[in-house]
């Protein structure tokens, strides 16, 4: 029977994962407390010795008893039902030598109550689960106990996932915010080569973490994000690339990765900043980034572009959402993406795709950049498509700053 209530009540909640663990707890609160017919329903946290309140569910519009109301946990029912001062049933309050000495009987006009303890994954008493009427109950149960605990465990599930979300937001917060205080990334930058020019052209500017252990740059965006850092560390990975262009000849062109929202939002515009104007300069957007407000996005990028900065729009070919941008922003690079570049030589399918690419970049005047090529034999098929820049493991990969400031393309 407690298994079966406990899997049924989880199996609902398992429905509304997106949902905050919180609204889960007043979901379970509301349950109970309507099954047993009791005016309010709480749960409470015991932290250095004082009890507060959680999550509270009641039939009342107006309770004096609201989340983050707290009390010395000596003065409360919830610790003296730990501690076994107190019975889990408490019929008649008015009955109970201890109960109806307790200045907090009469604050919240406790008539009957029920409390059992919280326990937690690792056996930590976390606090209490509760319920109380204004008005004594005789009919109270061991019954209602039994149900009771059930739901204690079922809360005591979902505070622990609470407590590991919070864990691990922690974590992500202090390993991001000591990268952002040690300055611990870099810059390499990988070659773009110009077909009929015969030399490189320009350099996609790529970030690099000197924490360890190694952690990819995407999972280092999507922690700091996650932990809401996000636009700092982008911020510090454009700077970073930045204060390393004057060293480059200066009809070098440099791409950065940003995130259309930092772009929305003025960031990447003031971290530019005067280096607009002594460098060309190419903003990528990628077929992961969400645009949620095109119209915020154009208008904002627009200033960008009147001042000289380029848009191009990064991995075409692997999604919708990068053919949708192209459409909606009218950029002024189309980069082909590794997944559509592999193996092109001998991939009908491939070829043809990109021929319409080319098609549509010749009459909306854009250029079009194949990155992630690897091999002659893909290099030279894009040649004869058409395509004029190139990038990949076939020219180089990414260079440290030196080598790649003196770097001679070997084609």
């Amino acid at each position: 029977m407690r298994e079966t209530i406990l899997k049924g009540l989880e199996n609902e909640l398992s429905l509304t994962e997106a949902t905050e663990i919180t609204d889960n707890l007043s979901y379970i609160l509301s349950v109970i407390r309507k099954h047993l017919e009791m005016d309010v329903a709480f749960i409470s946290e015991f932290t250095d010795q004082i009890r507060k309140i959680e999550v509270v569910d009641s039939a009342e519009r107006d309770i004096s008893l609201k989340p983050g109301h707290a009390d010395p946990t000596e003065l409360t029912y919830c610790r003296k039902i730990v501690d076994g001062e107190l019975d889990e049933i408490i019929a008649d309050t008015s009955e109970n030598p201890l109960t109806k000495s307790m200045p907090i009987t009469q604050e919240l006009d406790i008539g009957s109550y029920l409390g059992v303890p919280i326990v937690l994954n690792d056996g930590e008493v976390y606090g209490t689960f509760c319920c109380f009427s204004h008005t004594p109950d005789t009919t109270l149960s061991e019954r209602d106990l039994a149900l009771m605990k059930i739901f204690a465990d079922i809360a005591a599930r979902q505070i622990d996932k609470q407590l590991i979300k919070s864990q691990e937001e922690n974590q992500i917060k202090r390993r991001v915010s000591k990268v952002l205080s040690n300055k611990h990334i870099k810059t390499v930058f990988q070659p773009i080569y110009h077909v009929d020019e015969k030399r490189v052209i320009g350099y996609e500017c790529l970030s690099r973490f000197l924490n360890t252990p190694y952690r990819t740059p995407d999972i280092w965006f999507e922690e700091a994000q996650f932990a809401g850092l996000g636009e700092e560390l982008e911020i510090m990975a454009i700077t970073a690339a930045l204060d390393k262009m004057n060293l480059f000849p200066a009809d070098i062109n440099f791409s950065l990765n940003i995130s259309p929202e930092y772009v929305i939002n003025g960031a990447v515009e003031r971290a530019l900043d005067q280096h607009i104007f002594n460098k060309k300069i190419i903003l990528e957007v990628t077929e992961h980034a969400q645009i949620t407000d095109y119209h915020a996005f154009r208008k904002a990028i627009q200033s960008l572009r009147k001042q000289g900065v380029r848009l191009a729009i990064d991995d075409v070919g692997a999604g919708y959402s990068s053919l949708h941008h192209i459409l909606e922003l009218g950029a002024d690079i189309i980069k082909l993406d590794i997944s559509l570049i592999r193996n092109i030589d001998t991939d009908t399918s491939r070829k043809a795709l990109t021929a319409a690419l080319l098609a549509y970049a010749k009459e909306t005047s854009c250029e079009v950049l194949a990155e992630g090529v690897e091999t002659e034999q893909e290099f030279q098929e894009l040649v004869r498509l058409g395509i004029k820049k190139i990038q990949g493991y076939f020219i180089s990969q990414p260079l440290e700053l030196e080598e790649a400031v003196n770097f001679v393309c070997p084609i």
